[in-house]
């Protein structure tokens, strides 16, 4: 056996492992973020659920003729917006989804304010419409705080795997950001005050 064949042989295996080793890296770092993008479709796909029971809350308050127009039309403008408010999945940056979120939740503060409004009215409060809403609401808002923990549960995995050493050498190389989880909103780590009129 000729000489020059010994460290060609070696170097032939070396250079083969380092490119299994970068394959699988990539490989398994695509397959973590898409997982993470189809998990925030999920979040976006709840957050419409919610908008479609909106709207339907929306057209049984139009058909009270005496009901608050203002309060009504905050809520139609806050729901404009927060449904055309759609992040691009390649494109989750905390200041998209910042934005996302500021949204979301003036459509769930106007809202709000719609229902509280409710209390004054009590043939609307009465309808079957507003009943069945009542039913949907509970789980809808459940589905969305679900949908999210599996958001950031996915974006963790993702995160963590890209940004391990020596992972984090080939990640970065490849193309491979960190993404932004979805946060709590400002403020709502403050116990709200409740209270109970019997």
């Amino acid at each position: 056996m000729k000489k020059w064949l010994i460290p060609l042989i070696v170097i032939t295996i070396i250079g083969f492992g380092i490119y299994q080793w970068a394959v699988g890296i990539n490989n398994t770092s695509v397959e973590l973020e898409a997982n993470a993008k189809t998990a925030w479709s999920n979040v976006e796909s709840t957050y419409q659920r919610r908008n479609d029971l909106y709207s339907t809350v929306i057209k049984t308050v139009q058909g009270a003729a005496d009901f608050e127009r203002k309060t009504l039309n905050e809520v139609i403008e806050a729901r404009s917006k927060a449904t055309s408010m759609n992040i691009n999945v390649d494109d989750l940056t905390p200041e998209n989804l910042e934005k996302f979120q500021q949204a979301q939740s003036q459509l769930s503060g106007s809202f709000s304010r719609l229902i509280a409004s409710f209390e004054r009215y009590p043939d609307l409060k009465a309808s079957q419409q507003f009943r069945d809403f009542q039913a949907q609401q509970e789980g809808t808002e459940n589905r969305i705080n679900i949908a999210r923990d599996r958001y950031n549960e996915a974006v963790n995995k993702y995160d963590i795997y890209t940004t391990k050493f020596p992972n984090k050498l080939l990640a970065s190389w490849f193309g491979f950001k960190e993404m932004a989880r979805y946060k709590a909103d400002p403020g709502s780590e403050k116990v709200p005050d409740v209270e109970f009129n019997f």
